[in-house]
């Protein structure tokens, strides 16, 4: 496929669900309404979702394989000349993978919510607010103009506040409140490190500042720049310690706003340090990749350790928490992998990356689906009630959360274990400059966290799935997988495996274009 044709479907993808979300808000024609407005409302965000994903299926089927590591699809614009700033887009073998997975659950989540439309005001602005956020996701992979990455990044932040604060749960409004709290303060001081690296290197152009690889920057400017952008940055990924909002913010949410904010929200975070930070201030990260590495194996264990807690037999522990916190766990292995500074390292954090959306996106459908049963994700009560538990009751559902688990887990030959194992690989040796020693002992904690990680999942497995000792067996049969949740988490199920056996789908995509942005090293 020529280029000009992939640059109008990347055009197309970026702004159909924002056409979507301003369609939604409008009265649905008489011949559409089916049983009510609400329901063509609903009917509208899977349309316009599942069109965005065809859409981005057939941009990755005609991608130029064999050069990844380019920027296709480019559109280049001036849009603010006074400013020096372009309406630049493009996508390569890094984004590409994001692209589609945000389509993907996206879709995904307006389908189950079709089904399955959580309580709250009007389903027209849940669904406006979802397209809001897809077209803000997708914008933020898509971009190749910092300040239009800003933008977008910030896009994302409005939606997800409401979503949470008139969808949720719980104490959802402060929750809500925290998340964008948190997330404006990051974002506040991420702008200033974009504007000092666009003003002093003259140009905001990714793609141009990648090339020069730091080169019109100090490298007191580079230190000052990869230091508040990564901030920023890391509040969004989550990083320990800026991870608190992340499970107030997900335990509240609804399980379409917890999907997302787990499978394709994180994500901004690590990519802006992988498409931003390595190539354009290559000083300033390897200075400051030791402590990245430290504060990601701290997370990796704090995070694990908190899973255990909320595991364990009487303590109350919430389902949704502790996968929430699970998430600080893998996402420290993302951050382990970028810090490695090699193209082992961040093709793993990348690998992870996208398993992470497939799986933990996966557990939080599963987690909904619980609670919408037991009308409880507090682990004693789903444990401690059920006797035979899910593999009696409904073990289909059963069935799909040990999937999910072991997946979680890092068992070979499911994503989940590539991305990891790679990440440590890469901090096992890494790059030119940095502390071989102090990289072995990240190594050796990180893999540590890996047996930590099994032993809450597997107590939440064995809880869950075949309940605790003692409790009667005589509870009735549990609903099992209805028809449109096994359409919405199969095809989560499906790549999760499917990845887990050919890596080399996402490693063929990820590495060229890392050796571009590492500068061939």
């Amino acid at each position: 496929m020529n280029d000009t044709a992939l640059q109008y479907l990347l055009a197309a993808v970026l702004v159909l669900p924002l056409l979507g979300a301003l369609a939604a808000l409008l009265p649905a024609p008489p011949g559409l309404r089916g049983r009510d407005p609400g329901q063509a409302v609903l009917r509208h965000g899977v349309t316009v979702t599942g069109a965005v994903l065809v859409l981005a299926v057939v941009l990755a089927a005609g991608f130029d394989r064999g050069h990844p590591g380019r920027m296709q699809a480019t559109t280049d614009l001036d849009w603010i000349p006074a400013l020096r700033i372009h309406l630049h887009l493009g996508v390569d073998g890094i984004s590409l993978p994001l692209v589609v997975l945000t389509a993907l659950l996206t879709f995904l989540c307006a389908l189950y919510s079709y089904f399955h439309m959580p309580a709250g005001p009007t389903p027209k602005a849940f669904v406006a607010l979802m397209l809001l956020l897809e077209g803000g996701t997708l914008a933020s992979f898509a971009v190749l103009d910092l300040m239009l990455f800003f933008l977008a990044f910030e896009t994302v932040l409005v939606p997800m506040y409401f979503l949470i604060a008139r969808w949720g749960g719980g104490d959802r409004e402060r929750s809500a409140l925290k998340f964008i709290v948190y997330t404006l303060l990051g974002s506040v001081v991420m702008l200033l490190g974009l504007l000092l690296v666009g003003l002093k290197a003259g140009t905001f152009d990714m793609v141009a500042l990648a090339t020069d690889n730091g080169s019109r920057l100090s490298h007191t400017t580079q230190l000052v720049a990869a230091l508040a952008i990564g901030i920023g940055l890391a509040v969004k990924t989550p990083m320990w310690p800026l991870h608190s909002w992340l499970p107030d913010a997900h335990t509240a949410a609804p399980t379409a706003g917890s999907v997302l904010l787990a499978g394709v929200l994180l994500k901004m975070g690590t990519y802006g340090l992988v498409r931003i930070v390595l190539p354009e201030t290559p000083e300033g990260i390897h200075t400051f990749a030791p402590y990245l590495a430290a504060f990601a194996v701290v997370g990796i264990v704090y995070g694990s350790l908190a899973c255990l807690q909320l595991a364990r037999q009487g303590n109350g522990g919430d389902l949704k928490r502790l996968i929430a916190y699970s998430s600080v766990g893998h996402m420290g292995f993302v951050l382990l992998g970028i810090a490695s500074l090699t193209r082992t390292g961040v093709n793993g954090a990348l690998f992870a990356n996208i398993a992470h959306g497939l799986i933990t996106g996966l557990l939080f459908f599963l987690v909904g689906a619980l609670k919408d049963r037991y009308g409880t994700s507090d682990l004693d009560q789903l444990a401690g009630r059920t006797g035979a538990a899910l593999y009696g009751r409904a073990p289909r559902l059963g069935g799909l959360l040990a999937l999910a688990a072991v997946a979680s887990l890092g068992l070979p030959g499911l994503a989940g274990f590539w991305g990891e194992m790679l990440a440590m690989f890469g901090s096992f040796k890494p790059g030119a400059g940095l502390d071989r020693g102090a990289y072995v002992t990240f190594t050796a904690v990180a893999a540590f966290g890996t047996l930590l990680t099994a032993g809450y999942l597997l107590t939440v497995v064995r809880r869950v799935c075949m309940g605790d000792r003692g409790t009667a067996t005589a509870e009735p049969a549990l609903a099992d997988v209805r028809g449109y949740e096994f359409a919405a988490w199969t095809p989560l199920a499906a790549l999760t495996v499917l990845a887990g056996l050919w890596p080399a789908a996402l490693l063929g995509l990820t590495d060229p274009a890392v050796r571009s942005l590492l500068g061939g090293s």
